[in-house]
């Protein structure tokens, strides 16, 4: 019997499909809370050959005793643009095996190809979890194996929520240590998708007024629909108090910062170098710490505040999401079981709908066992 609920989940979760053989994984991770029983289900199905720790989210109570049971390698994702490194690592942690990398953030993305064709191995395909790791994957001529897209899965819906909530929240406390305060301030949020519209809602919810700017017309139409105002880049940082980075795409060149209000706060939600510039701001600006993860920076017309080096804020909080982190954590372990046990064709995937039925209904009845009003679903093989 699994000793706590989340364990229990993943007992029922991997009930619908299990590898039927071995198989090597290699996971990019946050080292955070979250992790340990699902790292504990994945070495249930696989070979755990390393973890490449995502560098801005360790927590070092996590990382110490995942290394008695596996390897931790800091490498950034930098690291592994180049496809002759990645073919190397491949070899050093998972040589003539058959291989699933589990992806957080497109790191095996630049190196695939030459890895498919290169490695004494077989790569059965990939794995990844976010949005931006699936553009670098989507950025390829054509993929070289089969990549698994949990990062557009309705059932990551409800982690996106939580994510909004905890970048508010940890965006919140830092402003508080400086005497600050969130309420009435006048925000941005640049990037209205899953994770920027759960910003801008958990700001309304603080009765913050919330100015959107979005280069994509569908969610600038989702923007205005739900009632937020809109303005373009330059005018919105003009006027802004506190900036939210939400893209995943560069959105703040050095010349867009140079617009910022003066005294504005900056917060992102991923990591500094896919939201900012951060080679221009070294030249461009001077930094000084202001308080603890709070630089202001230094330009000749101004200056403005910088959470966390720009990267994502709520890591600082341990990104506390609550058990709706786990649904999407069950979809990657199926996704590994399905790479497993049927041949892909070089191409994306989705999980099937049965399958994230299955792992919803396991999910409702571990944590919100009175809310289920239907019977099991019955996930055909």
């Amino acid at each position: 019997m699994a000793a706590n609920p989340v364990e229990a989940f993943f007992d029922t979760v991997l009930e619908a499909a299990s590898p039927t053989r071995q198989v090597t994984s290699l996971l990019v991770a946050h080292l955070l809370p979250s992790q340990p029983t699902f790292l504990q289900s994945l070495r249930r199905i696989s070979t755990l050959a390393s973890v490449v720790p995502k560098p801005n989210s360790v927590q070092q109570s996590i990382r110490q005793p995942l290394e008695g049971l596996t390897r931790c390698d800091d490498l950034s994702r930098s690291e592994l643009t180049r496809p002759e490194a990645l073919l190397e690592y491949l070899e050093l942690r998972a040589g003539g095996q058959p291989v699933v990398p589990l992806d957080v953030g497109g790191y095996f993305a630049p190196g695939l190809a030459r890895a498919c064709t290169g490695f004494s191995g077989q790569i059965l395909g990939v794995v990844e979890d976010t949005e931006n790791g699936l553009r670098r994957y989507e950025s390829l001529d054509k993929p070289p194996c089969a990549v698994y897209n949990v990062a557009r899965s309705p059932l990551k819906e409800a982690e996106d929520r939580g994510v909004g909530e905890s970048i508010v929240f940890s965006t919140e406390a830092l402003l508080r240590s400086t005497g600050e305060v969130l309420t009435g301030r006048q925000t941005c949020v640049i990037g209205y998708g899953k994770i920027g519209s759960s910003i801008a809602d958990a700001l309304h919810g603080r009765r913050v007024p919330v100015t959107v700017v979005e280069r994509n017309p569908i969610r600038l139409v989702n923007a205005l629909s739900a009632g937020y105002p809109a303005a373009r880049l330059h005018d919105a940082l003009a006027e802004a108090e506190l900036v939210f980075c939400a893209t995943g795409d560069r959105c703040l060149t050095t010349a867009d910062m140079r617009l910022l209000r003066e005294g504005a706060y900056v917060a992102s939600v991923t990591s500094a170098d896919d939201e900012l510039d951060l080679t221009g701001m070294a030249e461009a600006f001077t930094g000084e710490p202001v308080a603890e993860h709070i630089t202001r920076y230094r330009h000749r017309g101004g200056s403005f505040h910088l959470l966390n080096e720009g990267n994502a804020v709520n890591f600082l909080h341990g990104s506390a999401l609550g058990p709706s982190i786990h649904l999407v954590q069950a979809e990657m372990l199926l996704a590994l079981t399905q790479l497993v046990n049927v041949a892909h064709p070089p191409g994306f995937y989705e999980l099937s709908a049965d399958l994230r039925h299955h792992i919803a209904d396991a999910w409702l009845s571990t944590f919100h066992p009175a809310s289920r009003t239907h019977s099991p679903v019955t996930v055909r093989s």
